[in-house]
């Protein structure tokens, strides 16, 4: 909530955003030109039209559920306790997890801090439970005092069920609509890859749209958001259903597994990513991407074309946050001229010992990287090449050329 609030209200700042709170959609059309929205609020009701529309409303989104579209992939027949309490303990700010504790035979169980004194714990109950039952204080407590002792202090700060599901809609790009976040894509809450997810899709779209409605670029460009972000929700997806298998599994042989990886784990260093199924959430690549241009020499190392830009220090800073929203060649020694919708971000030019970037990026001298607003590599070059070339790639980049 605290992400929330610092967000809303950077939203409110903004002199083109109006934030409208308690708005409920009754109706979506979907035009070819356009969206139309019948919106109720309170008492009153109107109607609201626009060039574009961005359903991230969640799981349980209004918006897909009025346009008929739904979800494909796999409901796990499984479910898990929250009980967030507020607790006054001294215990490191670790994540801790439990196969078949003596406190929840046969399950599994969950702890990890947050701000304010609160602490998560989940607990696995199974399929055929009755959820309103299970979240009732008595019960809850039950749970709690078996983990952490008889004595233990605690207050409630929000109880809840929860079923994992890992499922995607079929395309996320519809006429008008655009779909993105928890609307589009749903995952296990394991590996830190719904929020993520979201952000991602959002990364994608934000500059894409952007191109779109400055006229700088076609609406085929939208197209890529689609491919590109179906590609992330089904690797997320994917490790995410390899975790919830390994923590919930359903079969003697799954079981038998994740007992011996958890055996083997503590003793054999090949073991251990086999509990960590896919690392946590992290950026993902398109290789196959429509707006990469294919590198016309052999690469020995770098960043290929659809990978997302890796960071690096720079002097006293960080290299991300110096290419911002726009179109970066970053090279080393450029000496041909770059177009006018290009900047130009040359190390050599740059005091102090970058060694580190080079070798990332494999940046020997002459070498240059068109990188995307969203950091991702669209084209990469051995030795400068002309403006129009860079153009080339660039137009490529917006879906503009093939």
């Amino acid at each position: 909530y605290y992400v929330e609030d610092a967000l809303l209200s950077a939203v409110e700042r903004l002199p083109n955003v109006e934030l409208r709170l308690g708005q409920e959609i009754e109706e979506v059309r979907n035009l070819p030109s356009h969206a139309e929205l019948d919106i109720v609020a309170g008492d009153t009701r109107y109607q609201l039209h626009t060039d574009w529309l961005i359903a991230c409303d969640g799981s349980k989104s209004a918006v897909r559920n009025l346009m008929g579209l739904d979800f494909d992939g796999r409901v796990f027949e499984e479910n898990f306790l929250i009980a967030d309490i507020r607790m006054e303990q001294e215990r490191p700010a670790e994540r801790w997890f439990w196969f078949d504790p003596p406190f929840n035979r046969g399950q599994s169980a969950l702890m990890h801090k947050q701000p304010d004194g609160v602490w998560r714990l989940d607990f696995q109950l199974g399929w055929g439970i009755d959820r309103q039952a299970c979240v009732q204080p008595e019960n809850v407590e039950r749970y709690v005092r078996a983990m952490l002792g008889q004595d233990i202090e605690f207050t409630e700060e929000w109880y809840s069920v929860y079923t994992f599901q890992c499922r995607r809609m079929k395309r996320f790009v519809h006429g008008r609509v655009l779909f993105a976040g928890d609307s589009a894509h749903l995952v296990s809450p394991f590996g830190a890859r719904g929020c993520n997810g979201g952000f991602a899709d959002i990364d994608n779209l934000g500059w894409k749209l952007d191109l779109v409605l400055r006229g700088e670029a076609g609406e085929a460009l939208l197209e890529s958001y689609n491919d590109e972000a179906i590609a992330t929700a089904d690797e997320n997806i994917l490790n995410s259903t390899r975790s919830t298998d390994f923590l919930t599994p359903k079969t003697t042989v799954s079981k038998a597994f994740r007992d011996a990886v958890l055996e083997l784990a503590s003793t054999e260093a090949f073991a251990r990513p086999f509990v960590n199924s896919g690392r946590l959430s992290t950026a993902i690549h398109y290789p196959q991407s429509s707006l990469n241009t294919p590198d016309v020499h052999a690469w020995n190392g770098g960043v290929a074309p659809g990978s997302p830009a890796l960071d690096a220090p720079v002097n006293d800073a960080w290299l991300l946050p110096q290419l911002g929203g726009r179109f970066v060649l970053l090279a080393n020694g450029w000496t041909q001229s770059v177009p006018a919708e290009v900047e130009l971000v040359d190390i050599a030019q740059w005091p102090g010992d970058h060694s580190l970037l080079q070798s990332r990026y494999a940046l020997q001298s002459g070498c240059g990287y068109l990188i995307r607003p969203d950091h991702y590599v669209a084209a990469r070059w051995q030795s400068p090449v002309s403006a129009a070339a860079v153009q080339a790639s660039v137009a490529r980049a917006k879906g503009m050329s093939q």
